[in-house]
């Protein structure tokens, strides 16, 4: 049975017993659009104790809400009772609740497109917003007064921003003008619902649209102010023919193809040290220390987003290393093979290609990097150890501060290819440090 069909026999139990119930929300938008919904949301008449009585499998996710999660073969979908908001005090969270019609339900919600509700037993929608002419202008567009749309939820500007780029769609001019002058506000909400909405501009398709959409409402002076500092830093034609650093990132975001959260952070932040770290000789441009400082504002910045400890950690790795590439050619054997031993490398080197092909086109250093990776193959960027510490113990020396560094530089012989058997690696230990042995 298909989500849908679970969905619709949702419905179907619920009009049994005496409810209206329609599919409602994004869901009824992508399946006009011939896209397959992530998830079928459902709006009804019934509230959450008759939602509880009907279906055995519950969970009051958002009851003061009206809001139930209905569990069928495993599978959660939302049921929402129909309801209306009361007014907005805080920009974030209605004064008041209060079960209503559907088309109250309807009127409150964001913008047209996702005002429309499905039934799919009788194969209608019921569209009293006009969503489907929008859908067909390909317009995001509040439903009634934009103003008052976004006064009730901030956030409701940034989604406006991200259904925009990734349904490539315009946002209509009135709606548009509202983002514009209600975007100083946008800090009212939490910074974890930003983030939320930020990381899905970036990684559901249009990050580029996304973000000069952020740029064009000021939004993105409010929310990444850094990003926005990068208009107007130049760079050095012969490394960036493209122009600013604004440009430039803008050209790496449009290369992204549903990336990972932390590659397209990356993408976003590479290059985010660089305004700061500006300088200029004569007639040269220099950034020096502009991925060491990129890397700490990244962290900084992912942290303000709220994203989790792992995903700032890997964009720190990623922006504070996307040069180091450049000087594999010249790394010791040893060296390139743990460089290229690195957990993120190949995020990284992901990263590289793009940084690369946003500028100047030069990939060298990234072909050199893949060709290495595959010469090397896992075995040979991570060979198990000649010797660990009971070998040394054999060997007569004592645990202490010079016991780790043996094992380091045996390691680093082994990566360099000096030595390659147990029996060497023990001849050779105990030829350099045998006057370190004691018992």
């Amino acid at each position: 049975m298909s989500s849908l069909d679970k969905a619709t026999a949702i419905i179907k139990c619920l009009r049994e017993q005496g409810h209206e119930s329609y599919l409602a929300g994004g869901c009824v938008r992508d399946m006009l659009l011939n896209k397959t919904p992530q998830d079928y949301d459902i709006t009804t008449s019934a509230k959450p104790d008759a939602i509880a009585e009907i279906f055995p499998q519950t969970v009051p996710v958002g009851a003061q809400f009206g809001v139930m999660l209905v569990v069928v073969d495993g599978e959660p979908f939302e049921v929402a009772t129909f309801r209306y908001d009361g007014p907005y005090l805080d920009g974030r969270h209605p004064s008041e609740v209060r079960y209503g019609s559907l088309k109250e339900d309807i009127l409150r919600r964001d913008f047209t497109i996702n005002g429309m509700v499905y039934d799919p037993v009788e194969d209608r929608v019921i569209d009293l917003v006009e969503g489907k002419k929008d859908l067909e202008r390909r317009s995001v567009r509040a439903i009634g007064n934009a103003l008052e749309r976004f006064a009730e939820d901030r956030l409701r500007m940034v989604r406006a921003v991200r259904f925009a780029a990734s349904l490539d769609f315009t946002i209509e001019q009135t709606t548009l003008a509202a983002i514009g002058s209600l975007a100083p506000t946008v800090g009212q909400i939490s910074w974890e619902r930003i983030g939320e909405e930020i990381t899905r501009i970036l990684t559901e398709g249009g990050a580029r649209k996304g973000f000069e959409l952020l740029d064009a409402t000021g939004l993105l002076a409010q929310i990444v102010p850094e990003i926005a500092a990068m208009k107007g830093v130049e760079q050095s034609p012969d490394y960036h023919p493209e122009g600013d650093v604004f440009t430039h990132t803008m050209l790496l975001l449009s290369q992204l193809q549903a990336p990972a959260e932390t590659l397209a952070y990356g993408c976003l932040l590479h290059d985010v040290g660089k305004p700061p770290c500006l300088q200029r000789e004569g007639e040269r441009l220099t950034f020096y220390g502009h991925t060491e400082k990129g890397a700490a504002m990244a962290e900084e910045i992912m942290k303000r987003l709220k994203r989790s400890r792992a995903t700032w950690e890997r964009v720190g790795y990623l922006v504070r290393n996307h040069l180091r590439h450049t000087q594999a050619p010249n790394m010791r054997l040893s060296t390139l093979k743990r460089f290229l031993g690195e957990e993120g490398i190949d995020e990284l080197l992901e990263l590289t290609r793009i940084d690369a092909l946003s500028s100047n086109g030069d990939l060298q250093y990234y072909r050199f990097c893949k060709q290495k990776l595959e010469e090397f193959k896992e075995e040979g960027i991570h060979p198990a150890p000649l010797l660990r510490g009971r070998d040394l113990l054999a060997l007569g020396f004592l645990p202490g501060p010079g016991f780790g560094e043996i094992l380091k530089q045996v390691e680093e012989a082994q990566l360099g290819g000096e030595l390659s058997s147990r029996e060497q690696a023990l001849a050779w230990v105990a030829q350099r440090y045998g006057n370190e042995v004691k018992r």
